[in-house]
């Protein structure tokens, strides 16, 4: 059983780690104390510390909240050029079109000079719980992710391709990957009734990369079906009563391309370039219509100019996943904790 205590700057309710005398809160940075309880203390079981995360994070501004993720890998071997320039470009719509306001709105790439806004694999953890901590009903949460995706073996029988899906942070090679599960617990369990999320993943292999239960499948004129993809195992993989549904730049055995064919001007990843442009296009009044935009947009610029698999990231890759490169153009998918229908829906963020 949890252990809540309420804030004592905003009364927000806080999950206390065990054993500790004192918390943060991540929504105003308030300290607040806590007396010791008694050992026979029903009330007090087991709970998840949450690491110290350096200094509060901004205050959150009403009701959205996002966390903005664009990992470079300056200098390496696997280096990527549109992802910091996704991140930018997302913290833009974010505030110019669906009105986050900018301390709302967490940032990590490696160009950020604050030590813990550099995209570590502890720091996006930490964002991640940043995002969903004491979120109520009504809040809207955005987590964008522009980087290196890959996959491992799935030993638990949980995943229909027997692989899960992770995502590469910028110490991978010695701290190891975030995966799909930790992902789901992290950002889609916590969420109660009220509350709704959006994940844009924009990496290679990232169809299901927060294990959302139903996977929507559509064809190229536009018809769709929805995939259960509930573990056979039974573990539950939705939220507490909210919502969350997730765009990502391809199916799980596809790559993601990294390009400047699409923007002609700079290189950016593909699924984050059509994705702004079907919201300014005004292409973006429903989950369908967004959905087709992109893929129409990747599949129009076609192979020839490098989109879809570019051979940068798809031989990075292979290295990471000693898998093969897939072939043809990248398909962004759409997950849901719950089917919907895409065409009646409305988008809003």
């Amino acid at each position: 059983m949890l252990m809540l205590i309420d804030c004592s700057g905003c009364r927000t309710p806080l999950q206390l780690p065990h054993g500790a005398p004192c918390i943060r809160c991540a929504i105003c940075g308030a300290i607040t104390h806590v007396a010791p309880a008694p050992p026979a203390d029903p009330n007090r079981g087991a709970v998840q510390p949450a690491p110290g995360w350096g200094p509060p994070p901004p205050p959150v501004h009403g009701r959205k909240r996002a966390v903005v993720c664009g990992i470079s890998y300056r200098y390496s071997r696997r280096e990527l050029k549109g992802c910091i320039n996704d991140a930018k470009c997302m913290r833009h719509l974010l505030m110019t079109r669906f009105n986050f306001p900018d301390d709302s709105i967490i940032m990590l790439n490696e160009e950020q000079t604050d030590p813990y806004k550099i995209p570590t694999k502890h720091n996006i953890r930490m964002a991640m719980y940043w995002l969903v901590q004491g979120c109520q009903p009504g809040d809207s949460l955005v987590f964008h992710y522009s980087g290196h995706g890959a996959q491992q073996r799935n030993y638990s029988g949980d995943e229909v391709d027997g692989f899960d899906e992770t995502l590469c942070p910028l110490d991978f090679e010695t701290q190891g990957m975030i995966v799909d599960d930790e992902i789901n617990t992290a950002l889609v369990r916590p969420l109660p009734h009220g509350v709704k999320l959006h994940a844009l993943i924009d990496a290679c292999h990232s169809g299901t990369a927060l294990d959302l239960p139903y996977l929507c499948r559509m064809n190229r004129s536009g018809q769709y079906v929805w995939e259960d993809h509930r573990p056979r195992s039974g573990v539950w993989k939705g939220t507490s009563g909210g919502e969350a549904i997730s765009f990502s730049g391809c199916d799980d055995d596809q790559t993601s391309a990294d390009t400047s064919a699409l923007s002609k001007i700079t290189s950016t990843g593909a699924m984050t370039f059509c994705f702004i442009q079907a919201i300014e296009r005004g292409q973006g009044t429903t989950y369908g219509s967004i959905l087709n935009s992109m893929r129409s947009t990747i599949r129009n610029t076609g192979d020839s100019a490098g989109v879809g698999g570019g051979a940068v990231t798809s031989l990075i890759t292979m290295l990471l996943t000693g898998g093969s490169l897939s072939a043809g153009v990248q398909e962004p998918q759409l997950t849901a904790c719950e089917p919907f229908d895409v065409y009646a829906k409305p988008f809003s963020l």
